[in-house]
């Protein structure tokens, strides 16, 4: 049962590698998992940010790339893990936003370790009935 508690462990690993991607800081850095929902009027983006603190995450946007990266600190060296399914690392995620965001109203909470970005659409971009009258 050991080894093959082993293998899944190798195997969920595997499917949840790190992006190795070249930055100022050291340690493997993983595509954090993300929701997007779409409504009339903007673009809900949750991602999943285990183990961050709202000062060690940084939303950039630049040329119409939001870049969500976060840095996660290790855990006390007090505490000695029986068993691990969380690997430490940094996060890092890049989205190219369209022309129907209003790039100037995009705001963000962190809430129990989730990213929540809400990025309104332009008023030209959402949805409106036009009003049909009659003589």
């Amino acid at each position: 049962m050991e080894s093959e508690l082993q293998n899944r462990e190798e195997m969920q690993m595997r499917g949840k590698s790190p992006t190795r991607e070249t930055g100022t800081r050291e340690g493997p850095y993983f595509e954090p998992a993300v929701d997007i929902f779409e409504t009339a009027d903007a673009l809900t983006l949750v991602a999943d940010l285990p183990g961050t603190d709202p000062q060690d995450i940084l939303t950039d946007l630049r040329d119409n790339l939001l870049t969500i990266t976060a840095t996660v600190k290790p855990l006390p060296e007090r505490w000695k893990p029986v068993y691990e399914e969380y690997s430490i690392g940094h996060f890092m995620r890049q989205f190219r936003l369209g022309q129907q965001i209003d790039q100037s109203k995009i705001t963000a909470q962190l809430r129990d370790g989730v990213l929540t970005l809400t990025l309104p659409k332009v008023d030209t971009a959402r949805p409106r009935q036009i009003k049909i009258q009659t003589s």
